[in-house]
């Protein structure tokens, strides 16, 4: 067949085409990842008879083994063993697999405890707490719009330990124990199921020595739940790694700026959820504290929007 020959301009076209395609998938991807994540509530009221940590244990066997499944379809053994022969490598996936269980932990038990409102929260104050770990780990810089949205979520915080009387620890748990996880998993030179296939192995036999210990007592799910319940623990594995496999596709495809904007997703369904549908309190101070956090986010977002105009603007065309 004869050759096709293009010209710049419909070349230009069909790159412009192509990148939108691109970003349209992408877009879908992010907001289906953030949409399920959003609803997870759902899922873990459905198992809350069982105990929060059989639960997270439950999570971290199942979805160890559907990552050794997808390992193995993908033909990614390889690049998995790659990773042990760097022993750094080894020792951050060690430390980010201790704090994604603990923030897998705490947010099953704010959710089967009524808290959901509070790990909402949580979620809306991570992308902030992980400017501060980019200045202080990364050494990164900050503009006076980021510097002042700080301050606002500071703000927003300090109203919720006002109304309590105490730190607003659920919050604060999640995003800390969140953000220190991703700047772990920024270190990590490996793809998001590699990765997740080494935490949830560094994890497997404390979680499958509890289930079977729980269970050897003649308490354990596996001995007094029904069937449903029983299938909804193992299908954890699944709601694990399923938005986690959007996700990754989606960043694939995003510039970070546009994949900040889809991920209040997640804390907005779950607020919508918490007040609307397991209507835990929220009062009117609760509104102020959350108003500041989105304002802060707001700025936020604009800054990170300005900087990647700016840097569009910059980047010579070829």
């Amino acid at each position: 067949m004869p050759e096709i020959l293009y010209t710049e301009k419909e070349k230009r076209e069909k790159e412009v085409i192509a990148l939108k395609k691109e970003n349209w998938s992408g877009v879908s991807f992010a907001i289906a990842a953030y949409t399920l994540w959003g609803i997870l509530p759902i899922y873990w009221k459905l198992v809350d008879r069982v105990l929060p940590l059989e639960v997270l244990a439950n999570r971290i066997v199942w979805a160890f083994l559907f990552t050794v499944l997808l390992i193995t379809f993908t033909k990614q053994w390889t690049a998995l063993k790659q990773i042990f022969q760097d022993r750094k490598q080894v020792i951050l996936i060690l430390f980010a697999s201790m704090f994604i269980a603990f923030n897998w932990g705490l947010y099953i038990w704010a959710v089967n405890t009524g808290k959901i409102v509070d790990a909402s929260l949580g979620y809306y104050i991570n992308p902030l707490v992980a400017v501060l770990l980019g200045v202080f780990v990364f050494k990164e810089t900050l503009d006076r719009w980021t510097i002042a949205s700080l301050w606002i979520a500071f703000l927003g915080v300090l109203i919720k330990t006002i109304q309590y009387g105490n730190i607003p620890w659920v919050s604060l748990g999640l995003a800390i124990s969140f953000g220190i996880y991703g700047a772990m998993k920024k270190m990590v030179k490996a793809n998001s199921i590699a990765g997740l296939t080494l935490e949830t192995a560094m994890l497997t036999p404390l979680a499958l020595g509890y289930i079977l210990f729980r269970n050897s007592s003649g308490l354990g799910a596996y001995q007094v739940e029904s069937t449903p319940i029983l299938i909804l623990l193992m299908a954890s594995g699944l709601v694990t790694a399923i938005p986690l496999l959007l996700f990754s596709s989606a960043a694939q495809r995003l510039p970070m700026s546009l994949l900040g904007f889809t991920q209040y997703i997640a804390p907005t369904i779950s607020l919508l959820l918490g007040v609307f549908v397991y209507h835990e309190q929220f009062t009117h101070l609760d509104l102020i504290a959350f108003c500041l956090i989105w304002m802060a986010l707001g700025i936020y977002t604009f800054s990170q929007l300005q900087a990647y105009r700016k840097s569009k603007v910059l980047t010579p065309t070829k």
